[in-house]
Protein backbone atom coordinates (compact mmCIF):
# COMPACT_ATOMS: atom_id res chain seq x y z
CA UNK A 1 0.00 0.00 0.00
CA UNK A 2 1.28 3.42 -0.90
CA UNK A 3 2.05 5.76 2.00
CA UNK A 4 0.36 9.14 2.13
CA UNK A 5 0.90 12.28 4.12
CA UNK A 6 -1.50 13.91 6.57
CA UNK A 7 -1.17 17.41 7.95
CA UNK A 8 -2.47 18.01 11.46
CA UNK A 9 -3.29 21.61 12.29
CA UNK A 10 -3.99 23.44 15.55
CA UNK A 11 -1.85 21.20 17.75
CA UNK A 12 -1.86 22.94 21.11
CA UNK A 13 1.36 23.54 23.03
CA UNK A 14 0.67 20.90 25.71
CA UNK A 15 -0.04 18.16 23.18
CA UNK A 16 3.08 19.10 21.23
CA UNK A 17 5.18 19.10 24.40
CA UNK A 18 3.91 15.69 25.47
CA UNK A 19 4.35 14.12 22.04
CA UNK A 20 7.91 15.43 21.88
CA UNK A 21 8.61 14.14 25.40
CA UNK A 22 7.34 10.67 24.51
CA UNK A 23 9.42 10.74 21.35
CA UNK A 24 12.57 11.72 23.24
CA UNK A 25 11.92 9.16 25.97
CA UNK A 26 11.64 6.38 23.39
CA UNK A 27 14.53 7.64 21.29
CA UNK A 28 12.44 7.80 18.14
CA UNK A 29 11.39 10.53 15.74
CA UNK A 30 8.27 12.57 16.38
CA UNK A 31 6.77 11.12 13.20
CA UNK A 32 7.38 7.53 14.38
CA UNK A 33 5.86 8.34 17.76
CA UNK A 34 2.72 9.85 16.23
CA UNK A 35 2.30 6.93 13.81
CA UNK A 36 2.69 4.40 16.64
CA UNK A 37 0.17 6.24 18.80
CA UNK A 38 -2.32 6.42 15.93
CA UNK A 39 -1.91 2.70 15.19
CA UNK A 40 -2.44 1.90 18.88
CA UNK A 41 -5.49 4.18 19.05
CA UNK A 42 -7.29 2.43 16.21
CA UNK A 43 -6.06 -1.05 17.11
CA UNK A 44 -4.37 -1.65 13.77
CA UNK A 45 -1.43 -3.64 15.14
CA UNK A 46 -3.65 -5.51 17.60
CA UNK A 47 -5.85 -6.65 14.70
CA UNK A 48 -2.80 -7.79 12.77
CA UNK A 49 -1.59 -9.76 15.80
CA UNK A 50 -4.97 -11.49 16.10
CA UNK A 51 -4.93 -12.36 12.40
CA UNK A 52 -1.34 -13.60 12.60
CA UNK A 53 -2.48 -16.27 15.08
CA UNK A 54 -4.59 -17.88 12.38
CA UNK A 55 -1.85 -17.79 9.79
CA UNK A 56 0.56 -19.86 11.86
CA UNK A 57 -1.43 -22.31 13.93
CA UNK A 58 0.30 -24.34 16.57
CA UNK A 59 -0.36 -28.07 16.96
CA UNK A 60 -2.63 -27.25 19.90
CA UNK A 61 -4.57 -24.71 17.81
CA UNK A 62 -5.14 -27.32 15.09
CA UNK A 63 -6.25 -29.93 17.61
CA UNK A 64 -8.71 -27.49 19.23
CA UNK A 65 -10.11 -26.53 15.81
CA UNK A 66 -10.42 -30.16 14.67
CA UNK A 67 -12.24 -31.11 17.87
CA UNK A 68 -14.68 -28.23 17.50
CA UNK A 69 -15.26 -29.04 13.83
CA UNK A 70 -15.84 -32.73 14.60
CA UNK A 71 -18.55 -31.76 17.10
CA UNK A 72 -20.31 -29.73 14.40
CA UNK A 73 -20.28 -32.59 11.92
CA UNK A 74 -22.34 -34.96 14.03
CA UNK A 75 -25.53 -35.89 12.16
CA UNK A 76 -28.63 -36.51 14.22
CA UNK A 77 -30.28 -39.31 12.27
CA UNK A 78 -33.70 -38.49 13.75
CA UNK A 79 -33.80 -35.32 11.66
CA UNK A 80 -32.91 -37.10 8.39
CA UNK A 81 -35.65 -39.73 8.17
Amino acid sequence: MRATQITVRNVDAELSRRLRAISAERGESLNTTVLRLLRDAIGLDARRERLRRYVGWTTEDLQEFTTALRAQRVVDERHWR
